[in-house]
Formats: C-alpha cells, sequence, structure tokens
C-alpha cells in the first residue's frame, strides 16, 4: 500500500441490476486488494463500499461510472466515509 487506506460509498442508478454488475466490482475489488461490500438496492440500484489504497479505490469508483459491457450507468454519487477497517470484500442482502 503506497499510503493511508481511504473509504468511499457509491451509489449506482440506471440499468445494473441483473447485468453482472455485482460480481464484476467484486472480481476488481479482489483483484486491487480492495476490502469492501457490493449488494443491489430495492429501488434497482447497486450500492457499494470500497475500502484500500487510494488509487485503488478511486479506479473502482472509475469503473463503476462505466460499469460490466451490459450495464448502462445514469448517475454515480460518491460519498467520502470514514475507514471501518472491513477484512474482505462480500456480496450483502
Amino acid at each position: 500500500m503506497t499510503g493511508p487506506r481511504v473509504r468511499r460509498r457509491v451509489v449506482v442508478s440506471g440499468r445494473v441490476q441483473g447485468v453482472g454488475f455485482r460480481a464484476a466490482t467484486r472480481s476488481r475489488a479482489e483483484a486491487r486488494g480492495i476490502s469492501g461490500w457490493v449488494r443491489n438496492r430495492a429501488d434497482g440500484s447497486v450500492e457499494a463500499a470500497f475500502e484500500g489504497d487510494p488509487e485503488a479505490v478511486e479506479a473502482l469508483v472509475d469503473f463503476c461510472r462505466a460499469g460490466p459491457r451490459l450495464a448502462q450507468v445514469e448517475r454515480v454519487e460518491v460519498c467520502v466515509e470514514p475507514v471501518e477497517g472491513l477484512p474482505r470484500f462480500e456480496f450483502r442482502h
């Protein structure tokens, strides 16, 4: 790690459920050593939290702005939050 850990929470709106968004996010997070979680929300959006190296976290936030191939991202809300020290990346319900 090149610096202090950061945390970002994102809410991604558009056509983002049923297109592999959560699986693609988890795969990229694990590849970059990011901990956190991702889940579908009842309103059709996807919410996720990322903790890790600032550059890796920002790269994952950038991925969320486009999403996987079948996604149609319309909006991404990004919130800065305090690091919780999550041990891994997981799916949440």
